[in-house]
């Protein structure tokens, strides 16, 4: 099972795009980051040859590798990134590589082409049509990432999983403490048969019911949860529960609790066992909720939801433990 704490750093739902190529005269950069799973038409051929669902490149005829440069949707350290060259079989590149920068501001295409790189991947072998998965051991803290191909070739998808770790200046005051963008993120949940609860975190509004979180039908008598961690340690002010789109799937009740790891005490209760409506934004006061550093949210009995937001303050401690990782991973 995957660890639920990672998030794909460069994901297009976050925030992530890809910002040049040096070549993309068989399939376009952009759709690397896409966050469907990659296609195939066996049929389905342009001026330029066969349509492909992925970034491709001319055949070289010179020495030399081809590039792209994507910029994370939110930074972070990465654990491991996933080239997946589905679909290309007799055109996918023997050897990949991988590079990390840490950009301040809002760097150009040139600009980051002069930036301090350092090495996540090293230069390694690469399956075709494979989700081959690279570990990365450096714990360095990434704003943009270069994806290489030694020496061309296509590749469909490219995935950057690791943990968010945010610029704290942009944290302070009233903030969404459980927000993926922050650094929120996943500790467990009872099901996800249908959709992942990490979709719950991301930034803007569920486009559809497929962009939320939706559990299978429960037949035993128990509810459905799942727990996240915050961004730090802060104080909840209200939190915000999203059915929209689930209109006939939405959970008949739900309840929130928060824990402290810092003090190990009980969870505490801040929304009792509360009726919900379908396709409905609800918002609850949560009045004297106090420190916590994890949220857990119970459906009655399951169902599913689109959005979940925490608004809050970093408490002091939490503040302080934010600075010191974001230090710690240069």
């Amino acid at each position: 099972m995957s660890d639920p704490s990672l998030i794909d750093l460069a994901s297009r739902a976050l925030g992530g795009s890809v910002v040049a190529a040096n070549d993309e005269f068989f399939a376009q950069r952009e759709n690397l980051i896409t966050a469907a799973p990659p296609r195939f038409d066996p049929d389905e051929f342009g001026l330029k040859g066969k349509v492909y669902d992925g970034w491709e490149t001319r055949r070289r005829r010179e020495p030399g590798h081809d590039w792209a440069l994507v910029r994370l949707g939110a930074p972070g350290a990465v654990d491991h990134v996933v080239v997946d060259t589905s679909w290309f079989r007799g055109n996918y590149p023997p050897e990949i590589a991988v590079q990390g920068a840490a950009v301040e501001g809002h760097p150009s295409p040139e600009e980051l082409l002069k930036a301090d790189w350092f090495e996540l991947v090293g230069r390694s072998a690469c399956a075709g049509d494979t989700a081959n998965v690279y570990p990365v051991a450096s714990g360095r803290r990434v704003t943009h990432v270069r994806l290489v191909m030694h020496p061309d070739g296509g590749i469909a998808r490219f995935r950057v999983l690791g943990r968010v770790l945010p610029d704290p200046r942009f944290l302070e005051g009233t903030v969404d403490l459980v927000a993926a963008e922050n650094g929120g993120h996943v500790t467990g949940c009872s099901d996800e048969f249908y959709s992942s609860p990490g979709n719950l975190i991301l930034p803007g509004k569920a486009r559809h019911m497929g962009e939320g979180w939706e559990n299978a039908r429960r037949r035993d008598g128990g509810n459905d949860w799942v727990e996240f961690a915050l961004a730090a340690g802060g104080v909840p002010r209200h939190v915000e529960i999203d059915t929209t789109w689930f209109v006939g799937n939405a959970p008949g009740w739900v309840s929130v609790s928060t824990r402290d790891e810092r003090t190990g005490g009980a969870p505490r209760v801040l929304l009792e066992r509360e009726r919900v409506q379908p396709d409905t934004r609800h918002r609850f006061l949560l009045p004297g909720a106090g420190g916590a550093t994890h949220l857990r949210l119970d459906v009655f009995p399951d169902g599913g939801l689109s959005r979940l937001r925490l608004p809050g303050e970093l408490d002091a401690d939490g503040a302080a433990a934010l600075r010191r990782a974001v230090e710690e991973a240069g």
